[in-house]
């Protein structure tokens, strides 16, 4: 499988630059990447089992559409793996760990003004990856990924409901307690702690993409 085909096409999913209910034409697709359909089947094939696209015969490949009931029902999940995570990352705290997440803080400062909701997503993907390479357990990590990737996009398409100041303020403030807690060397408590994160990020978009008000609040 073309790796870098495959990330091209995944980001344009999770970004909405393809939009659920969208059918993506392979020639089309074969065409702009200089490649024969074979090795697109592949892409779409990998993204098919991600659950990203559904491969509908004779008619071409659909963008799956965001399904609330099953983001719930992921969350669930995530909210397990999340614990999980903050158990095992608080058995090796690291000064390297901090200075990421000051970092990340720092860039997630500079959105107050210039608002881009891709580098926001981009900014917690980076917070997530610290808590993951700390927890150091592949396939653990490999699980958290799949199912962030399978509920980013609900998370994307409320970025644009409500005031843009909250979500950034409210990142900054998962990442500046994150790394409070972390620093208490306590790895139950700490686990704890990122489950709970979890959940109030949750609590945020549900409130948001349920709310028939929201999308008319945008600022």
């Amino acid at each position: 499988m073309n790796s870098d085909i495959y990330r091209i096409i995944k980001d344009r999913i999770l970004f909405l630059d393809y939009v659920p209910g969208q059918i993506l034409n392979e020639k089309i697709l074969a065409d702009e990447f200089g490649i024969s359909r074979t090795p697109l089947r592949d892409v779409l094939s990998r993204l098919e089992w991600e659950q990203l696209v559904r491969i509908l015969p004779r008619t071409g490949t659909l963008v799956t559409e965001i399904e609330f009931q099953k983001m719930m029902n992921t969350y669930q999940v995530r909210f397990e793996i999340e614990e999980l995570i903050g158990k095992l990352a608080g058995d090796h705290l690291k000064s390297a760990y901090i200075d990421c997440l000051d970092a990340l803080g720092n860039r997630c400062a500079e959105l107050f003004d210039h608002p881009n909701s891709k580098e926001l997503v981009l900014i917690d993907v980076a917070f997530r990856q610290v808590l993951a390479d700390a927890a150091s357990n592949s396939v653990l990590r490999d699980i958290s990924n799949h199912l962030y990737d399978c509920t980013r996009r609900l998370w994307f398409s409320t970025l644009q409901r409500g005031p843009w100041i909250e979500e950034v303020q409210a990142m900054q403030d998962d990442i500046a307690s994150t790394k409070a807690a972390w620093m208490e060397n306590n790895p139950t408590k700490f686990g704890t702690f990122r489950r709970t994160v979890l959940e109030r990020h949750f609590e945020r978009i549900r409130a948001k993409f349920l709310s028939p008000s929201a999308a008319n609040s945008a600022s």
